[in-house]
């Protein structure tokens, strides 16, 4: 296998790094508390997903 002939300057490896930046999660509004949640995903506060209840909570369960 090839190797390479010189080793990379710094510079060269951190211009190739300037690009791995963590994003912060887009976040959509739930319908039903209007919690942030993350889009296509059932609302960890009251388990609804897209205004339909897709999760019983345990809490309405004993009632």
């Amino acid at each position: 296998m090839a190797q390479p002939k010189r080793r990379w300057s710094k510079a060269r490896t951190h211009k190739k790094r300037s690009t791995w930046k963590k994003e912060n999660p887009t976040l959509s509004t739930c319908l039903h508390c209007h919690e942030p949640v993350m889009p296509h995903r059932v609302c960890k506060n009251c388990g609804y997903y897209n205004g339909k209840e897709a999760v019983a909570n345990k809490e309405t369960e004993n009632v």
